[in-house]
């Protein structure tokens, strides 16, 4: 896998990590470097502080395959550095169109995923349906304020990045119900640097607990782990489904009405909605698009 590769990959999973309702991990799992990333993130260990107090910088790097961490990491960062003004000026302008390709886009996902589970047994159907459950529960679960201040960001960063790094929950959408994405968003695109740090500390740590947790699990119950993970991204099509009717509403920083809480309506009620047609155009677009990453990447 070439380092160009490697960028790319990682502004693919910057993008999605951006947006409410889609994982970075998806992107990381269809574009074959979902066990790497982990292998790479659980080298941060004992070992690795042994190296580093004797001074071996050399093998402390490849210990943790720097080289692979580095440049993924220099991807998704320059993706959500670049990204971060233009997905919000779309989440604001043009809602409807943007959740309808990611629909599509999380759909194809999902099936790509369905595909690593190895015959089916009951047991891994009902890891399926619990994963689809929970994420479910998930998605039409209203919004939760932290109290601010940089202790709730710092939980944020904790709770957001086990959610990042699982294909079909995504880290921003779990920053949504915290009452966090705001916040983040614009210390991201305002370079407020103390928040940008507490946030990165908490994912840090996350990050560190989370993944060993995750790959115990992908080494001993493989198939079941595939199973429970493809029904959390089959359920996350509740979140980024386009058409919704909101229940309750809060007051964002900003000081605008958000919804914060929504149901799914099906498309035909907007009939008259001059997008309609453009959305379903973009779902299919969505859905093309993460068939030919997968069929490009996918095992590579």
């Amino acid at each position: 896998m070439t380092p160009l590769g490697v960028f790319l990959r990682g502004v693919l999973m910057g993008a999605a990590d951006i947006v409410p309702g889609v994982s970075g991990g998806t992107m990381a799992f269809i574009t074959g470097i979902y066990d790497r990333l982990l292998a790479s993130i659980r080298a941060f260990d004992l070992p690795l502080l042994r190296l580093l107090y004797r001074g071996d910088l050399r093998r402390a790097w490849e210990h943790v395959d720097g080289a692979f961490l580095l440049t993924l990491v220099a991807g998704i960062a320059t993706s959500i550095l670049s990204l971060a003004r233009v997905i919000a000026w779309l989440l604001e302008a043009y809602p409807v169109p943007l959740w309808a390709f990611f629909f599509g886009l999380i759909l194809a996902s999902a099936l790509v995923l369905l595909r690593q589970v190895p015959h089916w047994s009951p047991a891994r159907v009902l890891c399926l349906i619990i994963g689809l459950g929970v994420a479910a529960a998930i998605a039409l679960s209203p919004v939760v304020a932290l109290p601010p201040g940089l202790p709730a960001v710092f939980i944020a960063g904790f709770i957001a990045i086990c959610a990042m790094i699982l294909p079909g929950i995504s880290g921003s959408f779990i920053l949504i119900l915290l009452g966090m994405y705001a916040t983040v968003l614009q210390a991201v695109k305002n370079l407020e640097l103390a928040v940008m740090l507490v946030f990165a500390l908490g994912a840090g740590l996350g990050l560190m607990c989370f993944s060993r947790v995750l790959h115990w699990l992908l080494r001993r119950y493989h198939a079941a782990t595939m199973a429970l993970l493809t029904g959390f991204l089959f359920g996350s099509l509740l979140v980024v489904w386009p058409w919704k009717h909101p229940l309750d509403w809060v007051l964002g920083s900003d000081g605008v009405p958000r919804p914060a809480q929504q149901v799914p309506v099906l498309p035909w009620q907007f009939a008259s909605e001059p997008w309609l047609l453009t959305c379903l155009i973009l779902m299919v677009f969505g859905f093309t698009l993460v068939w030919v990453i997968e069929r490009r990447w996918g095992g590579s």
